[in-house]
């Protein structure tokens, strides 16, 4: 077929069709053999990226930083303004304007058009919908007990066509096998549209799942293979899984407790490993595979009583910034890389590894590419960034009352810089840390009282990368529907 201007087939190292899967709220350190082995077998085969980092802890602004190749407060979408601008150029928009079929799967309740996600996309399916429709039952399907989903069912049955509705919330509270938080459908509907596609034109397909998201709910077969000998299924899925409250001092869990959550965390990527093997299968048997580069990441961490928080809001440690990053394909085959790399550095490097070129978003970004022929300098540093607390405090007080001292403390904007040797992170109420990682990688000992020129050259770096952190714009607050919020909420966020 004839080229889109936007594409240059004679480019170094590019591939036909471009495959970016996201496993939500995946960290690098639970990653492996054990919980991942389909993903180790890619980075076996491609290239495992030992050192990739997230330029937020939690899904929007991580997401549109990976979809513009800027950081939050350069693209603006966070806790305080929960919108990607149309101003922004985006991904699936390079990819679409070069010619490519753009498919957005989606099954977190963040990356839709409510959020501006959908741009560039010529469709974005959303996996906790049985029958696509506008109007959303997601508030149904993540309910935590009865009264919330028949409250949920009683306020947004009749949005739209009352038949779909029932439809949806009848397949998802009875039909929907049980461990599934739509992984498995997404994947069969990948491979129904790879089977029956026609179109001649590359493509570029985005996935996100989300099961290793709170609740942890892994099948059965799944949990049995982490959970300690001493303990049951059920006993571990009975577990309360409320971030926020945890964080607020509304209930305690014990150690065993956390022991028993990290397992069912553990087998959720187990579970979502296994779908990608199923994806990978779906494009070999589609025969588009080995003309694939095919990028499995996370978009943030999570903390799981580390540092004594649950899920992750509220600060940049590096179990909420480092994620895992494969590649495979083109350029990437065997072996691994040890250099920084930032997940705003996909833009960059996915458009250079297929040939798209895209002066608009390669304008636009600060991300670099890591393709092995790339002309950008390795980085010597990355950085993260909490623009706003997300839920507010004012928000926590209304569902909690007062709050515990510490909880108060979260109220601030935070940035981190981290480099080979040394991570800083410092705060808009003066709160700061420095950390040396080789003899410090769980970020417990704080050394800015130790090394105080070392604190003030990294805080400059800081200031040299964003400006002062009183000068942050946090744009205009943006409304979201009240179902969309009560979607957020059984995922922890609201």
């Amino acid at each position: 077929m004839e080229e889109s201007n936007g594409r240059d087939p004679e480019s170094h190292g590019t591939v036909r069709n471009v495959v970016c899967v996201v496993f939500d709220t995946a960290r690098a350190k639970s990653v492996g053999p054990e919980t991942t082995p389909t993903l180790c077998q890619l980075g076996t085969e491609g290239t495992t990226f030992e050192n990739a980092y997230a330029a937020a802890p939690w899904t929007l602004p991580s997401h549109a930083s990976m979809f513009t190749g800027l950081y939050p407060t350069e693209h603006g979408a966070h806790g305080g303004h929960t919108y990607l601008d149309e101003e922004f150029r985006t991904l699936p928009e390079a990819f679409a304007d070069a010619g490519y079929e753009t498919i957005g799967v989606s099954n977190n309740t963040w990356i839709t058009e409510e959020f501006g996600f959908d741009r560039g996309f010529e469709q974005l399916r959303k996996g906790w919908q049985y029958i696509q429709s506008d109007a959303d039952m997601g508030a149904v399907v993540r309910g935590e007990d009865l009264r919330e989903k028949l409250i949920a069912a009683r306020r947004r049955l009749f949005d739209g066509n009352p038949a779909i509705n029932a439809a949806n919330i009848l397949y998802s509270e009875i039909v929907q096998p049980a461990g599934d938080d739509g992984a498995n459908r997404s994947t069969d509907w990948i491979t129904d549209w790879l089977e029956r596609r026609e179109d001649d034109r590359p493509f570029f397909l985005f996935c996100n799942f989300i099961e290793p998201h709170v609740e942890y709910d892994p099948p059965r077969e799944y949990a049995d293979r982490f959970l300690p000998d001493d303990a049951s299924y059920e006993e571990a899925t009975a577990l309360r899984q409320d971030p926020r409250a945890y964080d607020c001092g509304d209930y305690d869990l014990s150690a065993r407790e956390f022991d028993l959550l990290r397992a069912l965390y553990r087998a959720e990527l187990a579970y979502v490993d296994a779908q990608l093997g199923e994806l990978r299968a779906a494009l070999e048997n589609a025969g588009e595979w080995g003309d694939t580069l095919f990028v499995v990441c996370g978009d943030h961490g999570e903390h799981i009583g580390e540092h004594d928080f649950f899920g992750h809001q509220y600060n940049l440690y590096d179990t909420l910034l480092s994620v895992p990053l494969v590649c495979h394909g083109g350029p990437f085959t065997g072996g691994s890389r040890e250099e920084l790399i930032q997940l705003l550095d996909l833009p960059d490097t996915l458009c250079e590894t297929a040939g798209v070129d895209d002066p608009e978003l390669r304008e636009q970004s600060v991300g670099r590419s890591f393709h092995p022929a790339a002309d950008a300098d390795p980085r010597d540093a990355v950085f993260a960034e909490y623009v706003a607390p997300q839920p507010s405090i004012d928000r926590l007080e209304a569902r909690f009352g007062k709050l515990p001292d510490r909880v108060y403390t979260f109220d601030r904007r935070l940035r981190a810089v981290r480099t080979a040797e040394y991570k800083y992170v410092c705060g808009d109420d003066g709160f700061e840390r420095l950390h040396h990682l080789p003899t410090d990688p769980t970020e417990a000992c704080d050394r800015t009282d130790a090394e105080p020129a070392r604190a003030r050259s990294l805080r400059e770096r800081l200031e040299t990368q964003f400006g002062t952190l009183e000068a942050v714009d946090e744009h205009e607050s943006v409304t979201m529907r009240e179902g969309t919020k009560e979607r957020l909420a059984d995922l922890g966020y609201l």
